[in-house]
């Protein structure tokens, strides 16, 4: 199957999401000089995002990666939040960056900051590729923002539909047929 035949239309290039992710490794690089950050991917869908933003980060830092449930087979969040992997440094006294692909509903980020924040991180701080603020259900405050997106279905680079379109080095709009049959 040809990925590229269920994408509707491009929404951000190849080339576009490479200059901003540029930016704000840059921009962190300035905010953390002097520290030591811990970049936390909130698998599987921000991967591809934190391995080019970690590139771009000029000042020390270490990745560690958390896995968690709230959307099961779907394609809306049910609300309810799973660790499905944990974190295997200790924050205490860290400085924590949580790197996500998109927030939307706020419901999944607003658990996971609440929850580093009981253990002690020096500051937690949020970056994520894509905001969808059409579809907040949850004040998150966000540190570090790539692109403010409408309200549709995106996949590619990281994001999914079924474990699909991971692979897409843009993101674009998936055909509604595709995730209504």
């Amino acid at each position: 199957m040809e990925l590229h035949r269920d994408v509707e239309r491009i929404l951000l290039s190849e080339e576009q999401i490479k200059k901003r992710v540029a930016d704000i490794g840059r921009e962190i690089s300035l905010d953390y000089q002097g520290r030591k950050p811990l970049l936390v991917s909130v698998l599987k869908g921000s991967v591809v995002f934190m391995a080019d933003l970690m590139r771009e980060i000029t000042v020390d830092c270490d990745i560690d990666f958390m896995s968690v449930s709230s959307y099961g087979k779907g394609q809306k969040t049910t609300g309810v939040v799973r660790i499905l992997k944990d974190l295997d440094h200790d924050i205490n006294g860290r400085h924590v960056i949580v790197v996500e692909d998109i927030l939307d509903s706020g419901l999944t980020l607003s658990y996971i900051l609440e929850l580093l924040k009981t253990r002690g991180a020096a500051s937690i701080r949020l970056c994520t590729l894509l905001d969808k603020p059409d579809r907040r259900k949850v004040s998150v405050a966000v540190d570090y923002s790539g692109f403010t997106v409408p309200d549709e279905f995106v996949v590619g680079y990281g994001l999914d539909y079924a474990e699909l379109y991971r692979n897409l080095p843009y993101i674009g709009v998936l055909k509604p047929e595709v995730y209504t049959k």
